[in-house]
């Protein structure tokens, strides 16, 4: 029961990791902005979350792994700018569901000692 728990908490984490990324991408392009500032926008805010998360975060790989109270910061940042971006966006109420999920999920891995 506990490998299906943390397997199932595992899953979640990883596709709110993508929805911060979709949702960063969603909210460059729905910009009331020029046509080329909202692709750049677009485009560039996921990629250079994902560069972050690479370089900090990335599954025990990444060069300069975060661990502790910086992990949590970090963490904390990225999924709030995720829930941000989607309120920013018009989506106050996904939003606010992503926050929740987010926060559920990581009491499931405080519980289940995948931090």
């Amino acid at each position: 029961m506990l490998t299906v728990t943390k397997g199932a908490v595992a899953a979640v984490m990883f596709f709110l990791e993508l929805g911060v990324l979709i949702s960063l991408a969603y909210w460059g392009f729905t910009r009331e902005a020029h046509l080329l500032v909202r692709i750049v926008v677009g485009l560039g805010t996921p990629a250079v979350f994902a560069t972050l998360w690479g370089l900090f975060m990335a599954g025990g790989k990444a060069p300069h792994q975060l661990h502790g109270l910086a992990r949590a910061a970090f963490e904390v940042v990225w999924f709030g700018a995720g829930a941000a971006a989607l309120a920013a966006s018009g989506l106050v109420t996904a939003g606010v569901v992503f926050a929740v999920v987010y926060v559920v999920d990581g009491v499931l891995r405080l519980l289940t000692d995948q931090v």
